[in-house]
């Protein structure tokens, strides 16, 4: 018996709800621009790996707007440091595939 069985037999009257989102749906609370294309690029800064989001053309309450979704998406650390999202760690595949799902142009830069 697996957890799916588990929680059937545990809550019997319960109906499991289907949320799929899909992108058309989605309203996003930042400006989505096409040009010119955001740079996602991989730092080490004090010897620890970082994802770097550069290029954003946009107000400052929808840059940090965009810092705060893509912080929330991936359960991750970072800020805004002089124009640039600097996240904790090395997520420029997940985060470039988010960014294009939003309508952004991404370029990956650097190793």
């Amino acid at each position: 018996m697996d957890l799916a069985d588990a929680l059937r037999n545990a809550f019997p009257d319960h109906e499991p709800e289907e949320t799929v989102e899909s992108i058309e749906e989605k309203s996003f609370d930042f400006y989505v621009h096409t040009t010119p294309t955001l740079q996602c690029c991989y730092e080490k800064r004090k010897g620890k790996a970082t994802t770097v989001i550069k290029s954003y053309q946009g107000t400052p309450a929808d840059f940090k707007k965009l810092a705060s979704a893509i912080k929330k998406k991936f359960n991750i650390g970072g800020g805004i440091k002089s124009d640039d999202i600097v996240i904790q760690g090395d997520y420029r595949e997940v985060i470039m595939v988010f960014l294009k799902e939003c309508g952004f142009t991404v370029k990956r830069v650097g190793g």
